[in-house]
């Protein structure tokens, strides 16, 4: 069995707590990205899918405590984690040209599995900031399920980008100041 380094563990600890707090400043802030998904990008960046998936789950246990919607979207988490270590395993994250279409292949399949939870379990509604928006959609008599959806794609791609984007701005500091962190 692999011993996991005390570096590793610190790594991810503190990916868990970048999503806790980022989660929890957009939940305050009402505002319509969540930036709970950074954390879990970077450890499926740096360990893999695994490690990802990992920070992923605790995340959503973590702030649970603070917001008990996120237990609801945990496989979110789940997703993004794996999706992000399958496609960093492919290339590196230190490249911004490469960040549009890798935020786009991380989004999409969060995007349809969040639309179905929010659908589905509440009718629409959330704790997220992006609600308020549905409910503009839904104001002009815009079906829910189309509602919810286009919501979900617009800020879903628009936190994975800034995500993938602070990914590749940490990837390449701890490149450089940690070699042997992978």
């Amino acid at each position: 069995m692999k011993k996991i380094k005390t570096r590793t563990l610190t790594l991810l600890a503190l990916c868990i707590a970048l999503n806790f707090v980022g989660s929890n400043i957009a939940l305050m802030l009402k505002l319509p990205i969540y930036l709970d998904s950074i954390g879990t990008v970077l450890a499926a960046a740096v360990f893999g899918p695994l490690c990802g998936m990992l920070v992923g789950g605790a995340t959503s246990l973590l702030v649970a405590t603070t917001d008990l919607y996120s237990l609801f979207f945990m496989p979110i988490q789940l997703v993004i984690g794996l999706v992000a270590g399958l496609m960093y395993r492919r290339i590196k994250p230190a490249s911004f040209r490469q960040n549009w279409w890798l935020a786009l292949v991380i989004s999409l399949p969060g995007t349809l599995l969040s639309t179905l939870i929010t659908v589905l379990l509440f009718h629409g509604i959330t704790s997220s900031g992006s609600s308020m928006l549905v409910q503009v959609l839904l104001g002009t008599g815009m079906n829910k399920a189309l509602a919810v959806f286009l919501i979900q794609v617009g800020t879903d791609y628009l936190d994975r980008f800034l995500t993938v984007y602070v990914v590749a701005l940490v990837y390449r500091v701890l490149r450089y100041k940690l070699p042997q962190a992978n």
